[in-house]
């Protein structure tokens, strides 16, 4: 994996997942790539009142919190808020339906390091950069994904 550029390390990051286990091996995985991650939340209210009070430059949201499809309201707020979401999902085609809300997708089960380099295109790409490739099994939900580079497998 390369190093991520000065422009994106330190990038604040809101995870919501309700997999402890999946949310604090990726705490732990942006961390060590260098980014600032705020406390984890499972819970609507909560992301949305960290969001406010320390707004990220992108939130990681499951779209089923506790067998509940929360995370895609909680999405739409997170828009209104101007804070892009990435879907972390195995629910694709949810993902897909509501794209509107989201800057892109990465399906469960994913290799963390897969998340870091999604992490770090979708930041470098937000900030009109566009040289990285796209990281494998990333899906971006942008009016110029058409031109966009492929996936590479």
């Amino acid at each position: 994996m390369e190093p991520l550029e000065p422009s994106v390390t330190g990038a604040t990051l809101l995870i919501v997942e309700d997999e402890v286990l999946v949310a604090m091996t990726l705490k732990s995985e942006l961390e060590d790539a260098g980014f600032h991650v705020l406390d984890l939340t499972d819970r609507p209210g909560e992301a949305l009142a960290a969001a406010q009070a320390c707004k990220p430059a992108l939130a990681l949201v499951n779209i089923e919190l506790h067998g509940r499809d929360d995370g895609i309201p909680l999405a739409r707020e997170f828009k209104a808020m101007d804070i892009p979401v990435l879907f972390i999902s195995g629910q694709i085609s949810q993902a897909r339906s509501a794209q509107s809300v989201a800057v892109g997708s990465l399906p469960k089960p994913y290799h963390p390091a897969h998340m870091v380099m999604a992490v770090n295109y979708l930041l470098r790409h937000l900030e009109g950069d566009e040289s990285l490739p796209r990281p494998q099994g990333l899906e971006v939900f942008a009016e110029n994904a058409a031109e966009m580079e492929p996936d590479e497998a």
